[in-house]
């Protein structure tokens, strides 16, 4: 490839919207915890999320999450064009405050799960999970 003057432009284009996209996915993860918590503290504690440390095809990526005394527990892909991957809730009477299944990831990438507890506090696991086929477009 010959470096001209308009090769050298779109590559700085193309450089520049790389750069921008991650500050725009994060901030898109930031906003749906801040939906989520109110704006509350997180803290660490009653949950436990299960993840692949290696998933070799990013359109199915098992997850587990259970906590003891979570009313609501929301699971978040960071690296995703939309974070939000799945919000489970359970009643007072639950017998078992576990959920399993299965989710897509773009690529190698943060997953998170937030618990709002029987108390109004909230609490915070994450896992990375490195993908080699991605599975949003990837």
């Amino acid at each position: 490839m010959e470096l001209t003057r308009r090769n050298a432009i779109v590559m700085g284009a193309g450089a520049l919207f790389v750069a921008g996209l991650p500050l725009r996915v994060s901030a898109a993860g930031e906003d749906a915890i801040a939906a989520f918590t109110g704006g509350a503290e997180i803290g660490a504690g009653d949950i436990k999320l299960t993840a692949p440390e290696i998933a070799e095809n990013g359109n199915t990526v098992p997850i587990e999450v259970s906590s003891d005394t979570a009313a609501e527990i929301m699971v978040l892909a960071l690296g995703n064009p939309t974070p939000g991957v799945a919000k489970f809730k359970f009643g007072k009477l639950a017998a078992a405050r576990h959920a399993s299944t299965r989710i897509r990831l773009a690529g190698t990438q943060d997953v998170v799960a937030i618990a709002k507890l029987d108390d109004g506090s909230f609490v915070q696991a994450s896992a990375t999970v490195k993908v080699t086929i991605g599975g949003c477009g990837g």
